[in-house]
């Protein structure tokens, strides 16, 4: 029984040619995406294995910023609980030229110092997290074993970019402030 609304012919979907072959593409094979060769297919891996490990190294070059930030505020805090003047001002970029902030280091060292370890507790930074550079500051809470807590704000300048790497350099350290305040920068 034949239906006159179906469509016979070359083009009709199921229809074989004069060989007996069917499909759409010649010969009778579908048309299958192109396999890569063997040589492709290892470029191709090799690529995509570098493009990982770029943005791999990139990554953690831009996290590994916050660390560096740390460090510093720690060895300025650990400064700064032995009273030691001196080396607070060498790590401060820029503060021996400013009459105020060497004497905030003074202050600071006579009056924050305290015997035993140093220990971070909190870092809040408004310069985190930056693609690029920036100047701002981290409320700092640390405390000594026996001790309250010390509350602090640091100036933080960071430059460069993700690319060619961040640096970070402390500006300015602040006077102690209340546990529950926050920086004004």
């Amino acid at each position: 029984m034949s239906r006159p609304d179906l469509a016979v012919g070359a083009g009709a979907i199921g229809a074989r040619d004069a060989n007996g072959a069917s499909g759409p593409g010649p010969g009778g094979r579908d048309r299958r995406p192109r396999r890569f060769s063997r040589r492709t297919r290892i470029v191709l891996i090799a690529v995509g294995v570098l493009l990982f490990l770029t943005i791999s190294g990139m990554l953690a070059r831009y996290l590994s910023s916050e660390n560096v930030e740390r460090d510093h505020e720690w060895a300025l805090m650990q400064a700064e609980a032995r009273g030691d003047a001196q080396e607070m001002l060498a790590q401060l970029s820029g503060c021996r030229a400013s009459a105020s902030c060497v004497a905030t280091v003074r202050a600071d060292a006579t009056s924050l110092r305290r015997p035993g370890a140093v220990e971070l507790l909190s870092t809040q930074s408004t310069t985190n997290h930056s693609l690029g550079g920036s100047v701002g500051e981290t409320r700092v809470a640390w405390k000594v074993s026996g001790r309250y807590p010390v509350v602090q704000c640091v100036q933080i300048r960071r430059s460069g970019d993700f690319l060619t790497g961040i640096s970070v350099a402390l500006l300015r350290v602040g006077p102690r402030i209340g546990s529950t305040a926050d920086c004004r920068g």
